[in-house]
């Protein structure tokens, strides 16, 4: 059996060790998802605006997806928000993605063996990715709001891929999620935040196990890249 540890925002993500899943429910890893369901040919994690400017430079059909304090970033295609982003603008490109959070703990998960992404529309994947792995130790990384703050969606998600591994049942889970949206998702029903937060986000992160796979990250020559894996 492995031992799993369940570590919080970016300095969880430092600590890391192991198999380390980067958690981000709202919304940067879920979008990655999405992103790749769209049918994207690869997404390419990012720690700072300026790094994005500078490969997408260097790769001009690159499209820009990311944002700061939840805002698209300026000068970006789209920001972090999978139910604004289209089809086909980004179908069959490199994807240039920064954000507050989730591509925070990729880049400072420096104790890793091994990073994988994980949501909640991909937690049953990335359970049968861990327990097919059969690592010592896996830290489960909860990356909260701006890195800095736990978030209870992010929390949730990593009680439940423990679950799943240890292949016990979580109690009250649907509940906690549908209570996602008074605690935790309240922001996605504020009429006077919808440009930054539609709704249509908040339904889509919490679809729950559905995508049968997982997202790897890789280091090439340019800097981290991700890997779609199918695993169920």
């Amino acid at each position: 059996m492995s031992k799993v540890n369940i570590l919080h925002l970016i300095e969880g993500a430092k600590q890391a060790e192991g198999l380390t899943v980067i958690i981000d429910v709202f919304r940067a890893i879920s979008l990655e998802c999405y992103l790749y369901d769209m049918g994207v040919k690869e997404i390419r994690p990012i720690g700072s605006v300026e790094d994005a400017f500078v490969l997408h430079e260097k790769m001009p059909d690159s499209v820009l997806i990311g944002e700061r304090n939840g805002k698209k970033c300026d000068g970006f295609d789209f920001g972090n928000s999978p139910s604004t982003v289209l089809p086909d603008a980004v179908k069959g490109k490199t994807i240039l993605h920064t954000t507050s959070a989730g591509t925070q703990g990729i880049v400072n998960a420096t104790k890793a063996t091994e990073i994988i992404t994980g949501s909640l529309v991909n937690a049953k994947a990335v359970a049968a990715y861990i327990k097919k792995k059969q690592p010592k130790v896996v830290s489960l990384v909860c990356m909260g709001n701006a890195g800095v703050r736990p978030a209870a969606e992010d929390e949730l998600c990593a009680e439940y891929i423990k679950s799943l591994v240890a292949g016990t049942e979580l109690p009250d889970f649907e509940h906690r999620v549908a209570d996602l949206q008074r605690h935790g998702g309240e922001h996605f029903f504020d009429e006077n935040r919808q440009e930054i937060y539609p709704k249509e986000d908040f339904f889509m992160c919490i679809k729950y196990d559905k995508f049968p796979f997982i997202i790897k990250i890789k280091k090439d020559e340019v800097g981290f890249v991700t890997q779609r894996e199918y695993v169920l």
